[in-house]
């Protein structure tokens, strides 16, 4: 947590305030909440405010991260998002209650593992509805999956069954979609039994249909991150405003480096830039622009930057510079001025792993 720039802030009472919005609407309907730690990279006192908010677990798809807030002891139970490889299963076990699975393999290799521990690990299986990330396409092939852990794997609880729609292949959760999840459940069911825990219909972008109250009904769990750490997604792209939830948790200051009259297009014979690309520019003559010491390397693109400062324009970046169009700017600017950004969500995913980036908590 240095004092230096680029400086990362986290508004704490944000953070508590947008989490407990979310758990207390969820809770409203039945459904429980993790709350995901991986988009600030799992910093502990974060990751603490978002365990008092009353959600049931915390959850990363890093399983150095689920390792962390389990050492801690926030007393909460811990989420792994991510399909466990089978070099980290023995870390799974010992520090994830749950995880996320849907190769039998692995799950023998988690049973095994949690035998010689001598735990029950909780499993929840996972059905791909069309998004085409983690999950098993077919139907009965996830039924028969779950009767088999149900009845083969001593070692394992099944938890339940979910689904990750909107992160890989742009699917947007539906009543359709999520009603096929709810059936394939009810599948299961009958086949096992006995009732299942958990149905886990997905992330934010599943937050528009509990507000529309258009959210099947047994959908009872969802793992959430962007509308609590940004809030930005759900008013920008899905046409929903949920109260009281709150932009800016997470914003990033950067320093003036130069400030110089230059022509807006690039001047000689074009190749590629650092990364390859060939970008597109727009001839606006010759224009004031200024560079901050801070670049895609530190954000993951730059596009994932809000100024706050009226008339500043985003030009580009590249590594570790980043050119902004301050024309039309209604202030004056000098060199050592210190800008604020608000993030988008690759924004915050990238500045909070950065090794180098300075960290302040604002309570």
């Amino acid at each position: 947590m240095g004092q230096g720039y680029p400086k990362l802030i986290v508004d704490m009472k944000k953070i508590r305030r947008n989490s407990q919005i979310i758990t207390e609407m969820c809770k409203r309907e039945s459904i429980d909440v993790a709350c995901v730690i991986k988009g600030y990279n799992g910093i502990p006192s974060v990751a603490e405010e978002m365990a008092k908010s009353g959600c049931s677990q915390l959850a990363s798809s890093r399983m150095e991260q689920i390792k962390e807030i389990k050492l801690r002891g926030f007393g909460i139970d811990t989420l792994l998002l991510r399909i466990p490889m089978m070099s980290e299963v023995e870390e799974v076990v010992k520090y994830a209650d749950i995880s996320l699975n849907s190769e039998k393999i692995m799950l023998e290799k988690l049973n095994e593992v949690s035998k010689q521990y001598q735990v029950r690990h909780r499993v929840i299986l996972m059905r791909d509805l069309g998004d085409l990330r983690e999950g098993i396409y077919e139907r009965d092939a996830l039924t028969n999956l779950a009767v088999y852990v149900e009845n083969k794997l001593d070692n394992l609880i099944l938890e339940g069954i979910g689904s990750n729609l909107s992160c890989y292949g742009s699917i947007m959760p539906t009543e359709e979609n999520l009603n096929e999840l709810v059936e394939n459940a009810m599948d299961i069911e009958n086949a096992i039994g006995r009732e299942l825990k958990t149905i886990s219909g997905g992330g934010t972008s599943t937050l528009p249909l509990l507000h529309r109250n258009k959210l099947p009904q047994r959908i009872n769990h969802l793992r959430i991150g962007e509308a609590i750490i940004c809030a930005l997604d759900l008013p920008l792209y899905w046409d929903t405003t949920i109260e009281g939830l709150e932009a800016g948790v997470f914003s990033l200051v950067a320093e003036i480096v130069e400030i110089q009259t230059k022509p807006s297009y690039p001047v000689g014979i074009r190749c590629v830039n650092a990364f390859g690309e060939k970008p597109e520019y727009e001839d606006k003559g010759v224009r004031l622009r200024a560079i901050l010491a801070i670049g895609n390397k530190d954000v993951g693109s730059y596009t994932t930057l809000i100024p706050r400062d009226e008339g500043i324009e985003l030009v580009g970046a590249s590594s570790d510079h980043l050119i902004l169009d301050i024309e039309n700017a209604p202030r004056d600017y000098h060199l050592g001025d210190l800008l604020t950004f608000d993030l988008f969500y690759q924004g915050v995913l990238f500045s909070a792993e950065n090794g180098h980036m300075n960290i302040e908590l604002k309570y």
